[in-house]
């Protein structure tokens, strides 16, 4: 089980098959870069850690996303970091693990490209599972090729033919993949929240904007356009901001508000009368499961599409005209779409 440097929605789809895989008595090994060790431990399951590209590597890619024009298009980091840096760094781990480990499946995320190619050269089965919809994994799967087929010939075409897993539902996601599995994770029992806002009954307002935008520099600013834009709410609000981000230096919180790292999903779409969120797949798909309605600020990656799908079906609202605009890290926070829709009577 392979899962790329990112956010944590990147290993969450791998940890939900390889838990699956543990139900059915099957051994598992996780293989993450450094970034997500301490994530992989907190799974309970076997892991090993790999390497990743420098901090200077992957400050300059973001730095070309920002910079805007011809080197921001949507492949930049697919291209740059995910298919060359990343998979130079990883592969020598992966190669290793297939060959010391010899396992009968490797199943790995989109992004993650080393453990295909050690899995082809080794000729084990693999199969890849989606954290974004599926025809966006296959344009880049089609984008990338040339990059890695450079690591292993063949690898392309193996990866295209496997199978492809996904959890999200046919009606938002018409799959292009030959062979594609659909899968419910299994949905636990709600919790109860903690006591955060003693004796207050108000609608519960989740805000979250994943676990990547805490590394980045525009992370200060979107959670403050998020905090000042709640304070007006008749609501009580919980936004998580990720393991990155120190939550001391945010500034003033609002009466109405509870900031927290990290807090099960599960748990709070089970309260929550509305999410607010970027648009990631995990965040989005998963409120729509839950029933609970989005208001949708993407900033960057599969987002703007998720928004598009979301706002087509009618299950939620999208700050104005941002999924429409093209690909590239945006710097609009979010108080324009909570200000003017949640705020609503």
């Amino acid at each position: 089980m392979a899962s790329l440097l990112g956010g944590a929605g990147h290993l969450t789809a791998v940890v939900a098959v390889a838990q699956a895989c543990r139900r059915l008595g099957h051994d598992t090994l996780l293989l993450v870069p450094p970034s997500l060790a301490a994530e992989a431990v907190r799974t309970g399951l076997a892991y090993r850690v790999g390497h990743q590209p420098s901090k200077a590597v992957v400050d300059k890619v973001w730095a070309q996303l920002r910079a805007g024009g011809p080197e921001s298009d949507r492949g930049l980091i697919d291209r740059e970091l995910f298919a060359e840096r990343a998979t130079q760094a990883m592969l020598g781990v992966a190669r290793a693990a297939c060959s010391e480990w010899r396992p009968d499946l490797v199943v790995r995320e989109p992004c993650e490209y080393a453990s295909a190619v050690a899995a082809h050269e080794a000729r084990i089965t693999q199969a890849e599972v989606g954290i974004s919809v599926s025809s966006i994994e296959r344009g880049v799967l089609d984008m990338v090729t040339p990059i890695i087929e450079r690591h292993g010939p063949g690898v392309a075409k193996a990866i295209g033919a496997a199978p492809y897993l996904t959890s999200f539902p046919a009606s938002l996601d018409a799959s292009p993949w030959p062979i594609t599995l659909r899968f419910h994770t299994p949905v636990p029992a709600v919790k109860d929240l903690p006591g955060w806002w003693p004796g207050d009954e108000r609608p519960l307002v989740y805000v979250t904007f994943g676990s990547v935008i805490g590394y980045l520099r525009e992370a200060a600013g979107v959670y403050r356009s998020a905090l000042d834009a709640v304070s007006v709410l008749s609501a009580r609000v919980l936004p998580t901001v990720g393991r990155a981000v120190d939550t001391d230096h945010l500034g003033p919180i609002p009466a109405n508000t509870h900031v927290e790292k990290w807090v099960s999903q599960a748990d709070v779409f089970g309260h929550a009368a509305a999410v607010v969120c970027h648009g990631g797949s995990g965040t989005t798909f998963g409120a729509l499961a839950a029933g609970v309605p989005l208001a949708i600020c993407p900033l960057f990656a599969d987002q703007p599409c998720n928004a598009q799908l979301v706002r087509a079906a009618g299950a939620g609202l999208v700050a104005a005209d941002q999924a429409d605009q093209p690909s590239g890290l945006r710097s609009l926070g979010p108080a324009e779409v909570i200000a003017k829709h949640l705020s609503r009577p």
